[in-house]
């Protein structure tokens, strides 16, 4: 009996160890898959594009890296720019960040990676580099960006069940070439150059050294003209940009904008915007952007509203 006794204890002993053991495994396993991806993995610091570091243990930074294209990222404007973005470090580029860059955070399609294109062999690069529609739209092709394109579409189709019309204002409403910004650039700085010689605030040996300048290099020179009053815009009361795009600069280039016939039509914009068109270019009012994005996602986009001519405009906000 006592030898019973005995193997009774040392059997229930090994038991509990055991049970003891197979518990503590259970618990590591258990411990390990319950764990979130994210306290297990290793991030390293990496550059935003306005060039500041994002901290290896912060939470954006996996946010960043698993975003998908068509999502909202945090970081405001900067944060939103497309991968290897360069961020202008130029007067001119950076002017037309502020007044064009509404297009450069777009979602679910391809932005340009630059402020400024300075030839038609970078323009027909990125344009090349796009998926992109061609489409008879109110009797006009027009060609942009796939995504914008059936958004477009599904805006028109939105207005025809409300007795409604959206079209392109002319041929070029849509994309266009490097050659074509040069020439509308053109149409309002040569008749500009004649017009202020004759008023005397420019001699003509300078109006001559503007025009002997290629496109890209005219444009400070231009601006900085501005600056003293002397505009260019038609009528030659207001800045060349409320006229035209500076030569390379145009949203028109991205093939993310239109220009709307029925622009002044409050519910056309309204229709346009239910389908990710915006105004952002509040000098040009027939002028609608492809964002990608519901109104109510425009400022996680880092865009602001700004009010002209009584209608909203979303415009970065730097």
């Amino acid at each position: 009996m006592k030898i019973i006794k005995q193997i009774l204890f040392l059997t229930a002993i090994f038991s509990v160890g055991f049970l003891s053991a197979c518990w503590s495994a259970d618990g590591n396993r258990t411990n390990r898959t319950g764990s979130s991806p994210t306290s297990t993995t290793t991030t390293t610091s990496s550059a935003t594009p306005g060039g500041s570091k994002t901290p290896a243990n912060s939470s954006d930074s996996t946010k960043v890296n698993n975003t998908p294209k068509n999502e909202t990222k945090s970081g405001g404007f900067q944060g939103n720019l497309p991968s290897g973005f360069q961020m202008p470090t130029d007067s001119v580029g950076q002017k037309m960040l502020r007044e064009y860059g509404a297009m450069f955070v777009a979602k679910g399609v391809t932005p340009p990676g630059k402020v400024v294109f300075n030839n038609e062999s970078e323009v027909s690069a990125f344009q090349s580099g796009t998926q992109k529609t061609s489409e008879n739209i109110g009797g006009v092709t027009i060609e942009l960006q796939t995504a914008a394109m059936n958004a477009l579409k599904e805006a028109v189709n939105e207005a025809k069940g409300k007795n409604l019309s959206i079209t392109p204002r002319n041929a070029d409403s849509a994309k266009r070439s490097y050659q074509q910004t040069v020439d509308n650039w053109k149409s309002r700085v040569d008749p500009g150059l004649v017009f202020w010689v004759g008023k005397g605030r420019i001699t003509q040996a300078d109006a001559n050294r503007i025009k002997a300048l290629s496109a890209t290099e005219q444009i400070p020179e231009i601006f900085k003209l501005e600056e003293q009053g002397i505009f260019f815009a038609q009528g030659n009361q207001k800045t060349i940009i409320y006229s035209v795009a500076p030569p390379g600069t145009s949203q028109h280039i991205s093939m993310l904008a239109l220009d709307v016939a029925q622009f002044e039509n409050p519910a056309v914009r309204q229709v346009l915007a239910n389908h990710g068109w915006f105004q952002t270019v509040p000098s040009d009012l027939p002028h609608f952007t492809y964002l990608g994005v519901s109104e109510n996602e425009l400022t996680n986009l880092g865009l602001k509203k700004v009010i002209e001519s009584g209608r909203p405009f979303w415009v970065p906000n730097l």
